[in-house]
């Protein structure tokens, strides 16, 4: 008998930790479901200058971001969830009946409309009436019910979505939808709603976004990099009030600029490249208060505004598109602190200036594959942060500067493909450590030159710049004489 009570004694004690450790774990499963430490909800709370995940976004502009490693089994099964009952906005009075709840649509003898799940404050504007809801579906929030049949619209017109995303695209809780994030927005602390979307990587296809962002009323941050998103922009997301960031590259846009982006008080980041967009790049979006404005490799025909002197750009990369004419002399002040200057492969023409020397951040200055002429001012000396110049496949001549091929952190300086005709022991010396590059140039005594012919017929048009007298100002030298 003393046996027998000993084992009812331990199972007992068993069974009933095994309980509380189910219970514990069913806990912490539903908090995590719930948006613990690592939900989504905590995704739109940051707004510090990168807000990408960094370990699958491209930061280099002249990138193309790739698809992530990820197999498409992972991403087409939904999320899990806990079975939660729904909860009713409104507890009926106990003196009345309940009336059975009808399965299907009442008859259509009776007239039905729309209601609202809950009477918008006065303070806000009143929202559209619900339309194409399912019946049953219960919306944590009256912003989620009304932006629920926009997405399922353009889940409708999706034509390629080969990670599955979309199968997430399921049901009331928009929340977790795969790409979807909600914050509160700023006009009701109490509110939930849509406001962010990242699609980056995600290879999605559809013929437009018309009638779908510029639909969403609360979105701040819209990243779609690397899908085959097309058409043109619409003119409504000008409407959108709290839109900070667009990304729109590497995509299949087409058409002019996106006039509805000038003037949006609220944008700081623009990146359009990898498109086809065309046309002329209007001036005042170099002056909007923008913090990055990527518009490389795209087919933007338009001279470098004079007003590009007043611009706060902080990241600019016009690189791979047809601007024309001469580069601004108050370039410096437009581009003083910007790192990485790309403006290759363009149409550019007439003489460097001398304010280039101003450039004095400078890591990367890139202005390769255009119709630029005269020779290099010796103010270049001054980029002394420099590690990459590139100056070739444009019309420049003269002689090289020995003072520029001395510069600290230089490790790659290209100038082939011009019509330089002198180089200093220095420059000699960084062509022999394979630093500096001056093929095809008229130099004397190097191998890989141009043609006699071709330097004479070159060399017998008179060239002249102007300002020339400045091509011997170094500005972070103000003494130095040559």
């Amino acid at each position: 008998m003393k046996f027998s009570a000993l084992s009812v004694v331990s199972i007992f004690k068993i069974v009933l930790l095994l309980t509380l450790g189910l219970v514990a774990a069913n806990n912490a499963g539903e908090a995590q479901l719930r948006g613990g430490t690592g939900g989504k909800d905590l995704v739109n709370k940051r707004k510090y200058f990168w807000p990408w995940d960094q370990r699958r976004y491209c930061i280099w502009p002249l990138f193309r971001c790739r698809q992530p490693d990820q197999p498409p089994a992972a991403a087409t099964s939904p999320p899990p969830s806990l079975p939660i009952p729904p909860i009713p906005l409104l507890s009926p009075p106990s003196s009345l009946p309940i009336p059975p709840i009808p399965l299907l649509s009442p008859p259509s003898s009776l007239p039905t409309e729309p209601i609202p799940l809950l009477p918008p404050p006065s303070s806000l504007p009143a929202l559209p009436p619900l339309t194409n809801i399912p019946t049953g579906l219960i919306f944590a929030d009256i912003r989620l019910a009304v932006v629920y049949p926009i997405i399922q619209n353009f889940k409708n017109i999706i034509t390629s979505d080969p990670l599955g995303i979309t199968k997430t695209w399921v049901g009331s809780d928009i929340c977790r939808y795969k790409g979807f994030f909600c914050d509160t927005p700023p006009n009701n602390a109490s509110a939930t709603a849509v406001a962010s979307i990242d699609f980056n990587g995600y290879g999605l296809s559809a013929p437009s976004l018309d009638g779908f962002i510029d639909q969403l009323p609360d979105l701040a941050l819209f990243h779609a990099n690397s899908n085959s998103f097309s058409g043109t922009l619409s003119s409504k997301i000008a409407n959108l009030p709290y839109l900070y960031e667009l990304d729109l590259s590497n995509n299949q846009f087409t058409g002019p600029f996106p006039l509805a982006v000038v003037g949006m008080e609220s944008l700081s980041f623009l990146d359009i490249r990898f498109n086809q967009f065309s046309g002329s790049v209007p001036p005042a979006i170099f002056t909007q208060h923008l913090n990055v404005l990527f518009l490389n490799d795209n087919n933007f025909v338009s001279a470098l505004p004079s007003s590009l002197g007043n611009s706060h750009i902080l990241y600019l990369t016009l690189a791979n598109n047809k601007f024309t004419g001469p580069l601004p002399r108050d370039i410096a002040k437009a581009l003083s602190a910007l790192t990485e200057v790309l403006l290759m492969n363009n149409q550019l023409t007439g003489c460097l200036p001398y304010e280039l020397g101003f450039l004095n951040q400078v890591t990367a200055f890139d202005i390769s594959h255009n119709k630029l002429t005269g020779p290099l001012p010796f103010s270049l000396v001054c980029m002394e942060r420099a590690s990459l110049l590139d100056f070739s496949e444009n019309l420049l001549y003269g002689m090289v500067p020995d003072m520029i091929c001395q510069l600290p952190n230089l490790a790659k300086l290209s100038l082939s493909y011009n019509y330089f005709n002198q180089v200093g022991p220095f420059c000699r010396n960084l062509i022999d450590r394979g630093i500096l590059d001056v093929k095809n140039n008229c130099i004397p005594g190097l191998p890989s030159q141009r043609s006699v012919f071709d330097c004479t017929n070159f060399f017998a048009m008179p060239r002249i710049c102007p300002y020339s007298g400045t091509y011997k100002i170094i500005p972070c030298k103000p003494h130095f004489i040559h």
